[in-house]
């Protein structure tokens, strides 16, 4: 049997990092599972993307209009106190339709935020 490590972690603890000038995000990370506080501000966006993590997306504050689906025609808002199931591989885009604050859960974790490479985040910048 192997030793179980626990951990208790304090949000306000994590360095929040920086995504973009409009998205920043803090997260914990275990072997199978991860949790982020995610701060969007109005009007950003978070261009289409796919991954192999499912997703559940649980809005604290805020709002976020979501654009589902290969070809982005299935729209739902989500809202204060709702969750929004995103299964593996479902392309999506968000946009803040107000200072949103939500918290993300991703299993297996996100390896692309953990290292960096989460390049879909500045798609269209110049």
């Amino acid at each position: 049997m192997s030793e179980m490590k626990v951990r208790h972690v304090r949000w306000d603890d994590l360095d929040c990092e920086t995504v973009t000038d409009q998205i920043r995000r803090r997260m914990v990370s275990g072997d199978r599972v991860m949790v982020a506080q995610v701060y969007i501000d109005e009007g950003a966006v978070v261009p289409t993307h796919s991954h192999e993590n499912e997703q559940f997306t649980y809005i604290l504050e805020g709002a976020l209009h979501f654009w589902l689906g290969e070809d982005g025609t299935e729209e739902v808002v989500v809202r204060k106190g709702e969750i929004l199931h995103i299964p593996s591989w479902v392309p999506h885009k968000a946009k803040a339709l107000e200072d949103t604050l939500d918290v993300d859960i991703f299993s297996p974790p996100r390896q692309d935020w953990l290292d960096g490479t989460d390049d879909y985040f500045h798609e269209g910048e110049s």
